[in-house]
């Protein structure tokens, strides 16, 4: 840690703040437009995120495994962009995502799973203007843990409406990347400060284990369920 970071963080925890909610009972995990183009660094909006993929993809694991639900956002507007609002005057490139692109598609090295929704939105945080708070809801979700990118942008936004919204907000340090690391750590260490607990993946593969073996009878009849459906459409896309 940064002098810097150490010191803030002291005076911080001083006067109350970066305290740790920890997680509710049933968590979620939230794939934030980890998009093709935000993942190909060949494009204007795009960085190099194959560490923080990697992450992501065991975290998808684990939630598959235990049949928690998992979401994911891409960002896509009509061509003349008449539903970009003022964000695409801020930031011109994100013309790129264009509704039917290859770039608004899920990176495929983490791509869905059969009926994992991916939620379309227009700006900046994943509830802003989407069902994603109903969708949690109806599934008895409390918790919500953060992958994806910008930690600048769209996960630090996705975090505070989170925590705004009444969930547990857990922010993935090492599935989460920025363009820059300036941005990102400095992000990171103020949504820690004010918004969620930003916890590396193994701390958050740990706690799911926990939150596994305490679940009993309940998470293994889930667990079953989702083996069987994803084999169902396994099956189904080989016939």
């Amino acid at each position: 840690m940064a002098e810097w970071h150490q010191k803030t963080h002291d005076d911080y925890r001083r006067k109350g703040l970066a305290n740790r909610m920890g997680f509710g009972k049933r968590p979620a995990l939230l794939v934030v437009d980890f998009i093709n183009g935000f993942t190909d660094p060949s494009t204007p909006l795009g960085g190099d995120f194959t560490d923080e993929i990697a992450a992501t993809k065991r975290l998808l694991d684990a939630f598959r495994s235990d049949g928690l639900p998992v979401i994911y956002t891409t960002i896509a507007y009509e061509p003349d962009l008449r539903d970009a609002g003022m964000w695409v005057k801020k930031v011109p490139s994100l013309a790129i995502l264009t509704k039917g692109s290859r770039m608004v598609e899920v990176d495929d090295r983490i791509r869905p799973a059969y009926a994992e929704r991916v939620i379309e939105k227009k700006f900046a945080s994943a509830f802003f203007g989407t069902d994603l708070d109903a969708h949690l809801k109806g599934q008895s979700v409390d918790t919500v843990v953060m992958a994806g990118c910008t930690t600048s942008g769209c996960i630090r936004s996705s975090a505070i409406d989170a925590i705004q919204s009444g969930y547990f907000s857990i922010v993935v340090r090492d599935a989460v990347g920025d363009r820059a690391p300036g941005p990102h750590e400095a992000n990171l260490f103020d949504i820690d400060a004010k918004y969620g607990d930003v916890l590396p993946s193994s701390e958050v593969l740990e706690t799911l284990q926990s939150l596994s073996a305490a679940g009993g009878p309940e998470a293994d009849a889930r667990a079953d369920f989702r083996r069987w459906w994803d084999a169902q459409a396994e099956s189904a896309s080989d016939g």
